[in-house]
């Protein structure tokens, strides 16, 4: 019998999508090109066959909060998020470093005199996180449930990082603004330093055991388990070859939904489209070492991510820079040494590191030394320990993932115009002008993120307007 739904790529929003679409008694199948499943939540054995490395996200501080992994349970099947002692930290020089402890408390005893300000700025969003979360991963077109959490946010959006004393706090507002791969300072920068800052303090910044990839294979097991399909190589050309479905959703960024549907597209969609941006490059670089990172500051060892950028004004140099299509000096790196919360992720004497560069959209630059150097600045003698490495330019990231166009793993550069209006001006995002064929990917709000939010999003309009389901299925925030 034909599938009811077709879902065109397995990252973790096409997935979630799938999860949802099943649980509500649909047919579900989904179609992906590459030999695994997963898109950018896939862990692999690249130098040792028992050492596994993520290949793109690696910490998620959104699967921890996000209200369709609240709604799934990722606990109840099998995945185990593992909290480091320290959710991110960030070197400044070679002797001061600022570091974001699960405990608020602790955070701001380290942050001296401006430990008040940082419990100021935090402490109101982390008492009302779930609000705080609901209105970062909303849909944008309606209202919070929680206004008061949304009044709050919006007021420290405006006026964060204002009246620091020292450089501590601002590099930890700068390196998760960082994140979002756009110039520096920006609203919608600001919105994702405060949602990932809190979390820090709230639900955390976790490490999965055994890597990303036990997420996937919870939510394709869990599709499996309610009558779902997924065919691995199956790359979908023609969006006409998903005729036999009533409903199509697409996990695809602008560029994929034009490759398979742009004949099919009125006009003006087509050119919206075509205008769509993408944002600056990740430079992937994977390590092999024989021992722990010798960090200057031991504390940094105990810390599950590691942002690599200086001061605040380094960190928006460099971003400003990249983001203007120039290479930065000194780049932004994001680095995540799994085994500080995951022991069983190497061996002894065989450690992974994961980390990656910010750089221009397309650079075919091999970031390997310029992110060895970066390390090495604060913790003298990586080099020494480094068994391998590998490196994967932003030029080659769209072939290993079709929607990381030019190396851009957020789905389209994050602008204030882009996140009012992603990937195109309608009152839906999700649903395009073709009948019965929806959008879930990145492109779409809330987003880049390991969240599943734009998959269940869309799940719930093709639930509404193709099968007359009113809501999700129970367990989820509807």
């Amino acid at each position: 019998m034909s599938a009811e739904v077709a879902v065109v790529g397995s990252g973790p929003n096409g997935l979630a999508a799938a999860v949802l679409l099943a649980r509500a008694g649909l047919g579900v199948e989904v179609y992906e090109s590459a030999a695994e499943i997963g898109g950018g939540a896939r862990t692999v054995p690249l130098f040792d066959a028992d050492v596994r490395h993520d290949v793109c996200a690696a910490v998620h501080p959104m699967a921890a909060a996000s209200p369709f992994f609240r709604g799934f349970d990722l606990a109840a099947h099998g995945v185990e998020l593992l909290h480091p002692e320290i959710s991110y930290a960030h070197p400044i020089d070679e002797h001061r470093t600022a570091l974001a402890y699960p405990g608020l408390d602790r955070t701001c005893a380290g942050l001296g005199a401006d430990g008040d300000r940082w419990r100021r700025l935090m402490g109101p969003l982390v008492a009302r996180s779930p609000g705080v979360v609901e209105a970062l991963l909303g849909d944008l077109r309606h209202l919070p449930r929680d206004p008061r959490a949304a009044a709050l946010l919006l007021a420290r959006i405006l006026t964060q990082g204002l009246g620091f004393r020292g450089p501590e706090a601002p590099a930890l507002l700068a390196g998760v603004a960082a994140h979002t791969m756009s110039p520096l300072p920006a609203l919608p920068a600001a919105g994702a330093a405060l949602l990932l800052g809190h979390l820090a303090h709230a639900t955390g910044w976790p490490i999965p055991r055994g890597g990303s990839q036990s997420i996937v294979d919870a939510l394709a097991a869990d599709l499996v388990a309610h009558g779902g399909r997924i065919h691995r190589d199956s790359r979908v050309t023609d969006l006409r070859q998903l005729a036999h479905a009533r409903a199509v959703l697409l996990d695809l960024v602008p560029r994929g939904v034009l490759g398979i549907a742009g004949e099919l597209l009125p006009a003006g969609y087509r050119r919206a489209l075509e205008r769509y941006r993408y944002g600056p490059g990740a430079a992937k670089v994977d390590f092999l070492v024989s021992e722990p990172i010798p960090w200057r500051d031991k504390r940094i060892g105990t810390a599950g991510t590691v942002h690599i950028g200086g001061t605040r004004a380094a960190v928006h140099a460099a971003e400003n820079t990249v983001a203007a299509g120039r290479r930065a000096d000194e780049p932004f790196v994001l680095l995540s040494e799994p085994m500080t919360a995951d022991p069983s992720r190497g061996l002894p004497g065989k450690r992974p590191v994961w980390t990656y560069a910010h750089v221009p959209h397309g650079d075919p630059l091999d970031a390997t030394d310029a992110v060895r150097r970066r390390i090495e600045r604060f913790a003298p003698g990586f080099s020494d320990t480094i068994l391998a490495s590998a490196a994967r330019p932003a030029s080659e990231l769209e072939a290993y993932n079709a929607n990381y166009v030019g190396g851009d793993i957020a789905g389209g550069a994050v602008s204030l115009r882009q996140l009012l209006a992603r990937p195109a001006p309608r009152w839906n995002p999700y649903r395009t002008p073709l009948s019965g064929v929806y959008l879930c990917s990145a492109a779409t709000p809330p987003g880049s993120g390991v969240h599943g939010m734009a998959g269940m999003h869309a799940a719930k309009a093709v639930l509404r307007r193709e099968f007359g389901i009113q809501g999700l299925p129970a367990g989820w925030d509807t």
